[in-house]
């Protein structure tokens, strides 16, 4: 299992990211959350294996129609998820 934490930033907030993220990781199977940042940003643990995690990241730097991804920044974390879910934003 892998886990990391990503920030994407761009037109990534009012556009339905959050909710399409959480469709998208529970398709592959992706645990962890997602959360708009008051920065703009919106940020998310996701957990899976090698390959879910690159079909999550993939689909992350494209988004839902309407989104603008400029970045995702992605670091390697830790933390054990049953599920994916949205969280308040921080």
């Amino acid at each position: 299992m892998q886990v990391r934490r990503l920030v994407i930033s761009g037109i990534v907030q009012g556009v339905g990211f959050r909710y399409a993220m959480m469709s998208q990781a529970r398709l592959l199977g992706v645990a962890g959350w997602v959360r708009n940042r008051r920065d703009g940003s919106v940020e998310a643990m996701i957990a899976g294996d090698a390959i879910q995690i690159e079909a999550i990241l993939e689909w992350s730097r494209e988004g839902p129609a309407g989104a603008v991804v400029a970045d995702v920044m992605v670091e390697t974390a830790s933390g054990e998820f049953a599920d994916f879910e949205l969280r308040p934003t921080a």
